[in-house]
């Protein structure tokens, strides 16, 4: 993924496809050729990603025909979005050994970083490092705050949580980790974060370094129709030293000759050593 795929260099540019399941397909109301899992396949060869992120039911109806074109990232556990996120859990529904028998190149677990219920899914964390470990597989590791003492903490999107998921990410071994970047708000965030004045550059520079030697992916989260802001992202993201980016919705809600082109810009940023 980090060589023979996508653009090389190191880096890596994911295209998951886990929404129908985390948020139903509303999410592809605004571009219904997407709910067909074909045209994210098809994004995804044609315009040389390092890999496709998914869940076993996908990977099982739709991966035949794209073996040795795309690599795969199976997704082992989810949730849908009917119940809210104060005691939010994502279970497993696949094993490492469903992604060894379906040839993946790594797999996906997410933990949600502060909730109450994060117990639940540390205890599958471990069985699922464990066989990572025995059988040589690669471990994505989304770290997403959420819960309840994550909301009365500033919420999810805050430094302090995007940092503290970064540092758990590191702790609990994963080998790349899933990130959003952070925003500016300070309010009912705990200091010392409280007391940070950090521009975006330096809140991406700040978790990157606490993921240590964690690779770091940055979510592209939902659509930006402006092409220009979504590329800027990336050259953030990259200058802060970055592996690379996992896009979705930023890339398969728009047209799919309009989603590759886009996609052959990131490349170009990703593809390129990050500026002293």
């Amino acid at each position: 993924m980090l060589h023979g795929h996508g653009p090389g260099n190191g880096t890596l540019m994911v295209l998951p496809l886990d929404q129908g399941l985390e948020h139903g397909p509303t999410d592809f109301f605004p571009n219904p050729p997407a709910l067909d899992p074909d045209y994210q396949f098809r994004l995804a060869a044609d315009g040389d990603y390092s890999a496709i992120a998914l869940g076993v039911g996908l990977a099982e109806k739709y991966m035949r025909d794209y073996c040795g074109q795309v690599p795969l990232i199976l997704k082992l556990n989810g949730k849908t979005n009917i119940p809210d996120d104060d005691e939010a859990v994502s279970a497993a529904f696949a094993s490492v050994e469903d992604a060894v028998r379906l040839g993946a190149d790594a797999v996906g677990y997410t933990i949600y970083v502060g909730s109450p219920r994060q117990d639940v899914e540390l205890r599958e964390y471990r069985r699922v490092r464990q066989d990572c470990e025995r059988l040589g597989m690669p471990l994505v590791m989304w770290a997403y705050p959420r819960g309840r003492a994550i909301d009365a903490r500033g919420g999810r999107g805050t430094l302090y949580a995007q940092d503290y998921a970064a540092r758990v990410a590191e702790e609990l071994g994963a080998d790349i980790v899933k990130l959003h970047e952070p925003t500016a708000d300070t309010s009912d965030v705990p200091e010392p974060y409280r007391s940070l004045k950090e521009d975006a550059a330096a809140r991406v520079r700040r978790v990157v370094r606490s993921a240590g030697r964690v690779l770091v992916l940055f979510s592209g989260g939902e659509k930006d129709d402006r092409d220009d802001r979504v590329v800027a992202k990336v050259r953030l993201y990259r200058g802060a030293r970055a592996t690379g980016v996992m896009f979705g919705r930023n890339m398969w809600l728009r047209r799919f000759d309009e989603a590759l082109a886009l996609t052959r810009r990131v490349h170009r940023i990703l593809s390129r050593p990050p500026r002293q």
